[in-house]
């Protein structure tokens, strides 16, 4: 691996190009040309030696990408870019966390090319096992890109902060799921009407799953966690929810109490283990995250030493996205490298996870129920079984008709989760109930 290495950076001291085949040329890999295109000059000074796409590959030739004229190979199959004597480095922006994109990142990098990838679902599945083959082989492996777009977090963490132990980092990572909570709390409009919105205006995908349901964010907080933690990936052990329960009345309400309803994405070291979580929060209006609006993300870290610090940014399309691809090849191409994780990958340790139903925080409770008498007492008699306390509760409105719904809003004291889950469970069960609780975990930062 050191003759390797070595040889990478003589190589770069001699100013020689370094030769890129890009694979997937959707609107990142069009970007990722053009811009390597438009700063070629600034890049090379930078880097001290030129970039040159010398081979892509995407499923249709024929396709009009406006791109700069370039006299490239193409490859039906993107595997066989890692095949190719003459590319240096592979860039993967396929997407997917097995198939194609696996194969091209494992084949390139038993050949010795380094792969640059913006693929946050194969890194958080086999990202540890991805770093050991980078350095058997002596070939980088870079991922800026995989998480918050253009913030360049991941180099934080990695450089930055090297000196520091990560106590936690938590953030806005998914741009869709923002603009929707930003929306819905501007307009006082619900879910549903604000998807519809952001799917016509091309921040939402035809189908939304990935990002609503928390996925893409929970991807993005696996890897920040084995940055920041030296841990090996986890994917399964992080606690997954979305936003598609948040409503106008949750909004209204967190307004009116001081806080703003963001989905964040939350590690942190505990005495049981490291938490990790997607799920969304009550977050207080004065904190600086709560003015994080649109498709915009931020990413807070805690060190030891250096404190809070917190990075803010487009999160993703095709700009900034391009812009961390890029970073991540002038390094490669400046010689400039390290552990892929922070850490050499048999160093890596098992995450031991701190289980969910240990978590201990406030809670914000939205009930439906019949407006009769005795709905509260028998809501407040199974809050005091489980060890609950009840902070504020507000009741909005009257039933215009007998036994028709209203909403009833609660915040607790701390709790523990799993007494929370085991009371919400009962009053689920009240007949009283028109439809089941929904629960907002209420964060301090």
């Amino acid at each position: 691996m050191a003759r390797a290495v070595k040889a990478k950076v003589a190589a770069a001291m001699k100013g020689n190009p370094i030769r890129v085949g890009i694979a997937g040329l959707g609107v990142v890999g069009a970007g990722v040309v053009r811009l390597l295109h438009e700063q070629a000059a600034m890049l090379s000074a930078r880097s001290g030696r030129p970039i040159q796409v010398v081979a892509v590959s995407a499923r249709d030739k024929r396709k009009k990408r406006g791109l700069p004229k370039g006299d490239w190979r193409w490859y039906d199959n993107a595997v066989q870019l890692a095949n190719d004597p003459e590319v240096d480095v592979v860039v993967e922006l396929i997407g997917g966390s097995g198939g194609v994109a696996k194969e091209l990142c494992e084949t390139a990098l038993r050949n010795g090319k380094g792969v640059v990838t913006a693929n946050k679902a194969l890194l958080a599945l086999h990202g540890d096992k991805l770093a050991l083959a980078a350095e058997q082989s002596g070939a980088p492996l870079a991922f800026e890109a995989a998480v918050a777009g253009g913030i360049p977090i991941l180099k934080a963490l990695r450089e930055g902060l090297a000196g520091n132990n990560i106590k936690r980092v938590h953030g806005i990572l998914n741009g869709t799921c923002n603009y929707i909570l930003t929306e819905m709390r501007e307009t006082g409009r619900d879910f549903g009407d604000v998807l519809n919105e952001a799917q016509r205006l091309g921040y939402a995908e035809a189908d939304p799953s990935f990002d609503v349901d928390g996925i893409d964010a929970a991807h993005k907080l696996t890897v920040l966690t084995a940055l920041a933690f030296n841990t090996k990936v986890d994917f399964k052990a992080v606690h997954v929810e979305g936003i598609r329960h948040v409503s106008a009345v949750d909004i209204a309400f967190a307004r009116e109490f001081g806080y703003r309803i963001k989905l964040l994405a939350i590690a942190r070291r505990t005495p049981r283990g490291i938490e990790q979580r997607v799920h969304p929060c009550m977050v207080p209006v004065n904190t600086p995250i709560a003015h994080v609006d649109g498709v915009f993300n931020a990413v807070a870290a805690e060190g030891d030493f250096v404190g809070p610090v917190m990075f803010e940014g487009r999160g993703a399309g095709q700009n900034p996205t391009a812009s961390a691809v890029v970073a991540d090849l002038a390094d490669i191409a400046a010689g400039r490298g390290g552990f892929a994780f922070g850490a050499p990958a048999a160093k890596l340790g098992k995450l031991k996870a701190a289980a969910m139903a240990d978590h201990v925080g406030r809670y914000y409770i939205r009930l439906l129920v019949k407006d009769q008498p005795g709905v509260l007492a028998d809501v407040s008699a199974i809050l005091r079984d489980h060890k609950i306390s009840i902070e504020s509760l507000v009741q909005r409105g009257r039933a215009e008709a007998a036994n028709t719904p209203v909403p009833v809003l609660l915040i607790s004291h701390e709790a523990r989760e799993a007494d929370m889950a085991r009371a919400l469970q009962r009053i689920a069960r009240l007949r009283s109930m028109q439809e089941p609780p929904r629960l907002i975990r209420i964060e301090a930062l």
